[in-house]
């Protein structure tokens, strides 16, 4: 795609801060999916002393075409990391801690159990604190679904990432109805805020981006984040377009016309970007 246009650049943060949090993560072993993914914030919200902890290793059991994390074999599960990640998010002052993982098909739960015992951890450790979960799809059961829903989170995200049409290219081993279905079953339990992510920019239409948009809202999720598709390496799936300011600002009205409640939609809006603030009904 050559040279990123202007709104795609991004200035290095001066504060020291950013340093100081990838120390404290490495002390105590932790994965942070600002790294494992690339994230183009991860400098930015290390130095807020924000981060995203990546649970359950480093590696995937799938190999989406758009991800930098690790696919192959799966790490051993450490009994320990629960209690880590809440050392790392009281160390950090954390008033909102985001958890993701990795996709773990190897285990019967898909990691849900892992995720709530770090939810119980949090909790402990913050009581005060809110949580966010961004979930796998856990193979499509209900069963983990609300085995992490018990544990009490304020955000259940699971991310689309996609339109329908691309799933076969980009995300060949996950479902797009499965993936509904696990924000649906969220949905009907009432007690978390729902919300998912797409990027855009892999060569779908504002037509499908609307579609997905109709889908999730019917399935019971208010909250969306839209953001721009940036290919980790020249292996990953090309990027097809470079999508402007003014088309973000219009996914966003619409997602609004359609209902959702929290919307941030902006070029490097990502999943846990700006969490704690679009939990507190901050729009973008």
């Amino acid at each position: 795609m050559g040279r990123l246009p202007a709104w795609l650049r991004k200035r290095v943060p001066a504060d020291s801060d950013w340093v100081e949090v990838g120390q404290l993560l490495g002390r105590l072993g932790l994965n942070t999916v600002c790294r494992s993914a690339h994230c183009p914030n991860l400098l930015e919200c290390f130095a807020r002393k924000r981060a995203t902890f990546l649970l359950m290793g480093n590696r995937c059991t799938r190999d989406c075409a758009f991800c930098a994390v690790e696919s192959g074999s799966p790490e051993a599960l450490r009994a320990d990391e629960p209690w880590l990640v809440a050392q790392a998010g009281q160390a950090l002052g954390l008033r909102h801690v985001v958890l993701t993982s990795v996709t773990r098909d190897d285990l019967r739960d898909g990691g849900a159990s892992h995720f709530a015992a770090t939810i119980r951890a949090v909790h402990h450790l913050l009581p005060e604190s809110t949580v966010e979960v961004l979930v796998p799809d856990f193979g499509g059961s209900r069963d983990s679904v609300l085995a992490v829903l018990r544990e009490g989170v304020e955000v259940f995200n699971h991310n689309l990432e996609t339109v329908p049409r691309l799933y076969e290219e980009v995300r060949p081993q996950a479902d797009y109805h499965r993936s509904l279905a696990v924000l649906r079953w969220a949905a009907e339990e009432g007690h978390a805020l729902v919300k998912s992510g797409l990027m855009v920019g892999l060569g779908e239409t504002g037509g499908e981006v609307e579609d997905v948009l109709g889908d999730l809202y019917a399935c019971g999720c208010r909250a969306v984040t839209i953001g721009q598709y940036l290919a980790p390496s020249d292996r990953h799936y090309p990027v097809a377009e470079f999508v402007t300011p003014a088309e973000f600002e219009a996914y966003a009205a619409t997602a609004r016309r359609i209902g959702f409640t929290r919307v941030a939609s902006a070029p490097f809006v990502r999943s846990s970007y700006g969490a704690e603030e679009m939990l507190a009904g901050c729009n973008r």
